[in-house]
């Protein structure tokens, strides 16, 4: 992934970053079954996708390493040089974080101390891709009161810090599998709403797409347009925050969505 992007990038750093955390994690397996390695390894991987620098994703194969092994923040140093130490550092101050369930004023005094505590938002951005990989396998949690709370918790601090950074691939996908774990049947519900729409609306965009691309072809302007469901979490909360019904929330964001995403190049 990462010779992808830079493929004249020096990843020595990034390989002995591999071999240390797979060295000190050894033995440490996750509720999945699988080497606590894997995790790691699943969070560099979305700092690569987002085309981070070798640092960062040196820093994420180590970002819980403090936390969970004896190593120490200058063993990291004398090994990785001081800027991967302050980011990993950095991690693991925000990991001791207390936090539980919040009210609306906690969950934002939470989220202005997180971004205050990280003085390099790279700190921050491998706390988002740890909790995306934490929430892409929370089913391995039996416990369904934490399960729960682990989502609320996602909902209340992850997902607006994700939306606040402009990350809203994040937002979405923190938000869409907090919600199945935190309100369960109103998810099923709006999944079942949404694939019985969903031939219809995919008919729709298409139509809308030939009208928008057949106008820019017209006027002389390149254009990539696309269509997009809107996320299901997202439908809910308009839903409830405006007392409509589905059909109605669906098809006024759709129209608007679809316009959004026009991007003249």
């Amino acid at each position: 992934k990462i010779a992808d992007y830079n493929p004249d990038g020096d990843t020595d750093i990034i390989d002995r970053a591999y071999i240390y955390s797979a060295r000190v994690h050894e033995g440490q397996v996750r509720l999945s079954g699988e080497p606590y390695l894997s995790h790691p390894l699943e969070v560099a991987a979305i700092l690569a996708e987002m085309r981070m620098d070798m640092e960062s994703i040196a820093a994420a194969l180590l970002h819980d390493v403090i936390e969970d092994t004896p190593a120490t923040r200058e063993d990291i140093e004398s090994m990785f040089g001081p800027g991967v130490a302050r980011i990993v550092s950095g991690v693991t101050k925000l990991s001791a974080i207390p936090f539980g369930s919040k009210t609306a004023q906690q969950a934002e005094s939470l989220r202005k101390m997180i971004l205050a505590m990280a003085d390099d938002i790279r700190v921050v951005l491998i706390k988002l891709a740890d909790r995306i990989h934490n929430m892409r396998t929370l089913k391995y949690h039996r416990n369904p009161d934490k399960q729960a709370a682990i989502a609320q918790e996602t909902l209340d601090i992850y997902a607006p810090i994700a939306a606040r950074l402009g990350i809203f691939w994040m937002k979405y996908e923190l938000e869409d599998i907090a919600f199945y774990y935190t309100q369960r049947e109103e998810y099923e519900r709006i999944v079942a709403l949404v694939n019985k729409a969903k031939d219809e609306k995919e008919a729709y965009i298409r139509e809308v797409n030939e009208k928008l691309n057949a106008k820019m072809q017209e006027m002389g302007l390149e254009c990539e347009i696309k269509g997009r469901y809107k996320q299901h979490y997202s439908i809910y909360q308009k839903m409830v925050s405006q007392n409509l019904e589905f059909n109605e929330i669906y098809d006024r964001s759709e129209e608007r969505r679809v316009g959004k995403e026009c991007r003249s190049r």
